[in-house]
């Protein structure tokens, strides 16, 4: 991209920041052809250096940017004023959709519409839909046209954690179907069996914009079930097995980068620091795939000669003896590794030198727990592989300490004065109901609501959402690409690792910094990666 320009006159489009990472351009809703779509499709040509992805959401295109690469100054002067080219004409595929309508929320809507439950059922059948985008989830299509009184349903004051494969719901003007199970805030009307969204079989999603959907009502309709895998078998013949995943093992490495659009989750290491500290005690590049663990800890038998490093506050043994969890330990075949619980934090890390391979997934080997992308949580007997070792192992970790306050940058919706000052006074404390997609606090005293949005916009990771109940959630690495919630505020990314340890009954603060200070702390963390990992194994007594 080009460098910082004055922008000046009417032809200049309106650009937000969301976060030190990522920048939202507005686009009229008059835009016609030339619409969100079109202008992601022309940002994606221009291939700029640090772009990692491009979403299109309603009057609205986020760019979301490699730290330290992307010149956010500049790529928001360059949207300002980006022009997009009428896209090319298509064929518009009609999908015709059965639904039982039994959804919880059917009698509530039809309250709401001062109907009947055979009213809104009428609504929704009587006339086709268009798919304005797909995001959220892989294959989750945002239907417009919905008729009046339904169009005017808004979300739920409080969204529900996880909704079946399948729900179809409405909310703010968009109806639509929820292709994998997940969470959200629409109004569940009723349940299809047609699968939207398969993850193994070109071209993956059903629904393209500018397709037009009918729903029809049916009587029946079979649930969407998800197969059960198989065990993983290892081609590799260095390997490990397995044998107690606790809470929750999953392998997981950097994450996807450039499938935001349809629908795919970044997903990856929850705490990048401390799995790079992890790869880099063994040698791995910091990208490499680790194994992520939760409460109460793993056993695995290693069929291989390899080093292991530990990065996160748990106990580390060997054939069951406590070794130091701060220095790099030889595994030889037919060892068992095994973490103890975690003392404080969320998560640990456990490396492998040559890093853990397992089938790549849209290039990557994490596992989405939102969408249900790549191998999912680990199971007894299943094989990892283990690569070939790359680089030198060090010696010693230096272990992070476990921070609860939270650095953040105003969003994009945060512009109620009342609203920040009590989101930077409050007290919170971390919900149960968190997860890998989101962290849900429970304040001590009500922050209130910002004005509703209009329409679902591209999401980042550590943007700070509020409902209308007042109850921040705080996006993780699972999060949807797309949502409907105002951003009051941005978790600044040399954060985002802090986000990943925050575990059930943590009390968190929230800490108001300005780009510049977000780019200082990332560059400090950065090189403090250095001085965390010392020595070089073997280590020597003296």
């Amino acid at each position: 991209m080009t460098g910082r320009r004055q922008l000046a006159g009417p032809a200049a489009k309106r650009v937000q920041h969301l976060g030190d990472t990522a920048v939202r351009v507005a686009v009229p809703e008059d835009s016609g052809a030339a619409g969100p779509g079109a202008l992601a499709d022309e940002i994606r040509a221009r291939a700029w250096v640090g772009v990692e992805d491009v979403v299109a959401g309603y009057e609205s295109v986020t760019v979301i940017c490699e730290p330290d690469v992307g010149d956010l100054d500049g790529l928001g002067a360059e949207l300002a004023v980006i022009e997009a080219r009428d896209p090319d004409a298509r064929e518009v595929a009609t999908v015709e959709i059965p639904v039982v309508f039994d959804g919880p929320d059917l009698a509530e809507v039809a309250a709401l519409i001062a109907g009947t439950e055979h009213d809104v059922v009428e609504l929704m059948t009587g006339s086709p839909l268009d798919v304005a985008m797909v995001g959220f989830v892989p294959g989750f299509g945002y239907l417009t046209g919905l008729p009046a009184p339904l169009s005017d349903v808004g979300r739920r004051a409080t969204p529900r954690s996880r909704l079946p494969a399948g729900s179809v719901a409405i909310a703010g003007g968009y109806a639509g179907v929820y292709p994998v199970a997940s969470p959200g805030g629409w109004r569940l009307l009723g349940r299809t069996g047609l699968v939207l969204f398969d993850r193994e079989t070109p071209p993956f999603a059903v629904l393209r914009p500018g397709d037009r959907v009918r729903f029809r009502a049916v009587a029946e309709a079979a649930a969407i079930v998800e197969l059960p895998r198989s065990l993983l078998r290892a081609g590799a013949s260095s390997r490990a097995v397995m044998l107690d995943p606790g809470a929750l093992a999953t392998i997981q490495d950097s994450g996807r980068v450039g499938v935001a659009a349809l629908g795919v989750p970044r997903a990856g290491v929850a705490d990048r620091h401390s799995a790079a500290l992890a790869n880099l005690a063994v040698g791995n590049e910091v990208a490499a795939a680790v194994l992520e663990i939760t409460q109460p800890g793993v056993s695995l038998r290693v069929d291989a000669s390899t080093c292991v490093a530990l990065a996160g506050d748990a106990p580390l043994l060997i054939d069951g003896s406590p070794v130091p969890s701060s220095a790099v330990h030889p595994v030889s075949p037919g060892q068992v590794v095994s973490i103890g619980p975690l003392v404080s934090g969320a998560r640990a890390y456990l490396a492998m030198a040559g890093g853990l391979e397992v089938p790549a997934v849209f290039g990557s080997r994490s596992s989405d727990l939102l969408c249900g992308i790549g191998v999912g949580p680990l199971r007894p007997g299943d094989e990892l592989g283990v690569g070939p070792a790359r680089g030198r192992a060090r010696g010693r970790i230096e272990q992070p300490v476990h921070q609860t306050t939270l650095r953040v940058l105003p969003g994009p919706d945060g512009r109620d004065e009342l609203v920040w000052r009590a989101l930077l006074r409050a007290s919170f404390d971390v919900s149960t109901a968190s997860d890998r997609t989101g962290v849900r606090l429970t304040p001590d005293r009500s922050v209130g609501a910002p004005p509703a949005v209009e329409g679902s916009k591209a999401m980042v990771t550590g943007a700070v959402q509020l409902p209308p109940d007042g109850c921040p959630i705080v996006l993780g690495v699972d999060h949807a690409t797309l949502g409907g919630y105002p951003v009051v505020a941005v978790v600044a990314e040399c954060d985002h690792p802090r986000l990943g340890q925050l575990r059930p009954g943590d009390e968190v603060h929230f800490e108001q910094i300005d780009r510049a200070e977000a780019s200082r702390l990332r560059a400090r963390a950065k090189a403090e990666l250095g001085r965390l990992v010392s020595g070089w194994y073997p280590v020597r007594a003296g």
